[in-house]
C-alpha cells in the first residue's frame, strides 16, 4: 500500500442530467430524467431532484414517470456528453500522465505519477480540491473526488463524497474503515458469491478478512478468494492503467413495439452494422468476428457470430455477415432487440473478398457459412438459406436489407412525425428566434424554449413539425469563451422576464409570425 493517497477517482455528480440543467436555465434545480422516452425506455441518469422521488439509473422509464411525474424527461444528448468529457479528461491529463477513464464520467488518475507527485496527504488533498474547482470553471458541472492508496479505496471515497464533495481516507486507517461494511463493497463480490458467503456465515468485510485466506479459498477458489481476502485486509494493489483495450465493439437497440416484418428486421441489422463499423473506425481498430444479438418477443436472447478470413473495417463486408447471421435466426414471433458487434479486434485490416464480392452480387456460389450460437442459443444453423423462409436464399435477404435501408421497403427507423423527427431536449435553431431546445412534440407540432447555457430561462414557442425555418443544431458550450454576443439570439428579440424567472405557462403573448404560438398545441414529452 502506498504511504500517501495519490490514487485519485473523479465522478462527475448526475453527469447526463447535470449537463442538461446547465445547458437548459429553465431546468436548473428541477427533477431531469435522461434515458430512452418509449415504452421500454430505461433511465440512464436521474438529477438529484428527482431521486428524491425515488428515480435512479436502470429504472424503467414508465416506473419514473409514475414516481416524478413532473419531471423533465430527456434523451440523451452524448455529442454534449463526449464533449465535456473531453474537456474534464483533459484536465485530469494535465495532473499525471496516468489516467485511466471508466466511461465518459469516471477515471482515475496516479498522482504519483505527475510533474507534481504530493508528498502528503494534505498535499494530495490540495490537489484534488484544484482539480474540482477547474472542472466548475471549465465545464460549470461539478465532480466528487475520491483520495486513497489504493483503486478500491479511492472509489469508495469518491462515492461518499457525493455530491460535490472530497473524501480522503489516510493510509493505514484502511481496515477500521472496512471493517463494517458488507462483503458486496468489495469489487468481485457479486449476489452469487455474496450468498455463498452468507451461508458461511460471511456477511461484513471484518467477518471475510477474520475468516482467513485458507477458509475463503477453500470456499471459492484459489484465485478468487486469495484476491477478496487481499481486498479484505486493504491490500490493493492494482496499478493504474492508462490505455485500457477494448476487447469488442457493439452496438444494440430496444424496440418500442415488436418488430414483425422480416422486411424492417434486415433493414435494422444493416443500419446497427453501419453505425458498429463507424465506432470501429472511430477507434482506429477492425475486427475479425462478427456478432449478432436477438432478443424475441418472449425475451429469449440468441447470439450467433461469424469469424471472417481476416480483421476488418468495411461496412460492407460486416453488414454482409449479420445479414447472413440473420438468416440462421426465426423472428417470426417478434424481435424486441437487435445488437450487432464486432470482436477480435486489431490494428490492420484483411479485406474479405468473398465477402465483399457477395454483397456485390459478382461472387460464384461459396460453401455455406456455419453461424454459430451463444451460451443458450440455438444449434448451429446453415447461413446460405432461410430457416423461416425454405427456399430462399441469403443473397435475397442482403436485397432486402439494403432496400430497406434505402427506404424502399418502408420506414426502417420508427414512427416520425411525418417526414421529421424532433426529440425532446435535442438542440434546435429557427431561423428568426435563434438557438433553443425541443421541449416536447406531437399532433404535427414542435415546442421549443428558446435558450442558451449563460441566458435567461427563455420563451416557449409552437411550430409545425414540417417548419422550414426550423432544423437540428449542434449543442452550444456551457461556458463562454468570449464576451461577445450571446450567438444564436437575435439582437434579445427574446429575452427573458425580469430576475431570471421563467415566464408563467398560463400567460400565452400573441404569436408574432403565422405558424407561431407561444404555448404547445401538441402533447409535450417533458415537463419542466
Amino acid at each position: 500500500m502506498r504511504p500517501v493517497p495519490t490514487i485519485l477517482h473523479l465522478d462527475m455528480d448526475a453527469f447526463f442530467a447535470s449537463a442538461e440543467q446547465a445547458s437548459k436555465p429553465s431546468l436548473r434545480g428541477k427533477p431531469v430524467v435522461v434515458g430512452g422516452l418509449g415504452p421500454r425506455g430505461v433511465v440512464a441518469t436521474a438529477s438529484y431532484e428527482a431521486r428524491v422521488f425515488g428515480v435512479h439509473s436502470a429504472m424503467s422509464t414508465a416506473q419514473a414517470r409514475r414516481l416524478c411525474p413532473n419531471a423533465a424527461y430527456l434523451t440523451p444528448r452524448f455529442s454534449l456528453y463526449r464533449q465535456v468529457s473531453e474537456a474534464v479528461m483533459e484536465l485530469l491529463r494535465e495532473l499525471s500522465p496516468l489516467v485511466e477513464p471508466l466511461s465518459l464520467d469516471e477515471a482515475f488518475v496516479d498522482l504519483a505519477a505527475g510533474p507534481a507527485p504530493p508528498a502528503t496527504a494534505s498535499a494530495a488533498r490540495e490537489a484534488g480540491e484544484r482539480l474540482r474547482t477547474a472542472i466548475r470553471a471549465r465545464t460549470s458541472l461539478t465532480g466528487s473526488v475520491g483520495l486513497a492508496g489504493s483503486k478500491m479505496l479511492a472509489k469508495m471515497a469518491s462515492e461518499q463524497a457525493k455530491p460535490d464533495g472530497l473524501v480522503v481516507i489516510e493510509p493505514g486507517t484502511e481496515r477500521e474503515l472496512l471493517a463494517p461494511m458488507p462483503v458486496r463493497v468489495l469489487p468481485g463480490v457479486g449476489p452469487a458469491t455474496a450468498e455463498q458467503l452468507r451461508r458461511a456465515g460471511i456477511g461484513t468485510v471484518e467477518e471475510m478478512a477474520g475468516a482467513g485466506e485458507a477458509e475463503l479459498v477453500r470456499l471459492l477458489g484459489k484465485a478468487h478468494g486469495g484476491s477478496l481476502y487481499a481486498l479484505a485486509t486493504g491490500r490493493d494493489d492494482r496499478p493504474v492503467v492508462a490505455e485500457r483495450d477494448s476487447k469488442s465493439v457493439s452496438v444494440e437497440d430496444t424496440f418500442d413495439v415488436d418488430l414483425h416484418d422480416r422486411t424492417r428486421v434486415y433493414g435494422e441489422v444493416m443500419r446497427l452494422a453501419g453505425r458498429c463499423v463507424t465506432r470501429l473506425r472511430a477507434a482506429g481498430r477492425s475486427g475479425r468476428t462478427v456478432v449478432l444479438k436477438v432478443r424475441r418477443y418472449d425475451f429469449s436472447t440468441l447470439t450467433r457470430s461469424e469469424t471472417l478470413r481476416g480483421p476488418t473495417d468495411d461496412p460492407g463486408v460486416v453488414r454482409e455477415a449479420a445479414v447472413r447471421l440473420l438468416d440462421g435466426v426465426d423472428t417470426t414471433g417478434g424481435v424486441r432487440l437487435l445488437g450487432v458487434g464486432v470482436t477480435g479486434l486489431a490494428d490492420f485490416t484483411q479485406e474479405d473478398l468473398f465477402a465483399q464480392a457477395a454483397l456485390e452480387g459478382t461472387a460464384p456460389a461459396a460453401p455455406a457459412v456455419r453461424a454459430r450460437t451463444g451460451p443458450g442459443g440455438d444449434e448451429d444453423a446453415e447461413a446460405g438459406t432461410r430457416p423461416d423462409r425454405p427456399g430462399e436464399a441469403a443473397g435475397e435477404g442482403v436485397a432486402a436489407a439494403q432496400a430497406a435501408l434505402a427506404g424502399d421497403a418502408g420506414d426502417v427507423t420508427g414512427a416520425r412525425e411525418g417526414s421529421r423527427r424532433w426529440h425532446p431536449g435535442h438542440d434546435v435553431r429557427h431561423a428568426e428566434y435563434g438557438t433553443g431546445w425541443v421541449q416536447g412534440s406531437g399532433l404535427g407540432r414542435v415546442t421549443v424554449r428558446f435558450e442558451q447555457p449563460w441566458s435567461e430561462p427563455g420563451r416557449v414557442r409552437t411550430f409545425r413539425a414540417e417548419d422550414p425555418a426550423l432544423e437540428p443544431a449542434a449543442p452550444p458550450p456551457l461556458v463562454r469563451r468570449d464576451g461577445g454576443p450571446e450567438p444564436g439570439r437575435s439582437g434579445g428579440r427574446e429575452p427573458g422576464p425580469p430576475g431570471g424567472q421563467a415566464p408563467d405557462p398560463a400567460v400565452r403573448p400573441e404569436p408574432s409570425r403565422p405558424g407561431a404560438s407561444s404555448s404547445p398545441s401538441g402533447s409535450s414529452a417533458s415537463s419542466p
